[in-house]
């Protein structure tokens, strides 16, 4: 079965990670133990056979909102102010249960934070609703 591990973080981790915090947090090359963490993270899981896919998102500032409103589309930019937390990434796995794919979420908490970036951060675990049936859970 499929499912979804979301993760989130805020736009201040986004700002400190590309720099825009310059001299408030961590230098570029502190990053490198979490580049290494993730990629051999991703790389296992891959091996594993239960690797789908996975992407980092842009910053949300780079966001746009589509809402209706009067039944007309409204386009709004981002970053949103009433919202702390926003969608960072995602990985796509195939495993054989809710309780694998948990088990994989609950790794990524080992992942290095320089500076204290993502460190409050939280993951969401989804089945993938392929067949419009119930998931195992």
């Amino acid at each position: 079965m499929k499912y979804l591990i979301l993760t989130y973080g805020t736009q201040r981790d986004y700002d400190l990670m590309s720099g825009a915090g310059a001299g408030t947090g961590p230098a570029p090359e502190e990053f490198a133990p979490m580049h290494a963490f993730m990629q051999e993270f991703a790389t296992e899981l891959a091996r594993s056979g239960e690797l789908v896919d996975t992407k980092g998102l842009a910053a949300p500032v780079h966001t746009r909102r589509v809402q209706l409103q009067a039944g007309v589309p409204v386009v709004t930019e981002g970053p949103y102010a009433e919202t702390q937390e926003v969608l960072a990434g995602y990985w796509l796995v195939d495993v054989a249960s809710f309780d694998r794919a948990t088990e994989i979420a609950a790794r990524l908490a080992a992942c290095p934070s320089p500076g204290g970036i993502f460190a409050d951060a939280v993951a969401d675990i989804r089945p993938v609703d392929e067949f419009g049936g119930e998931p195992e859970l």
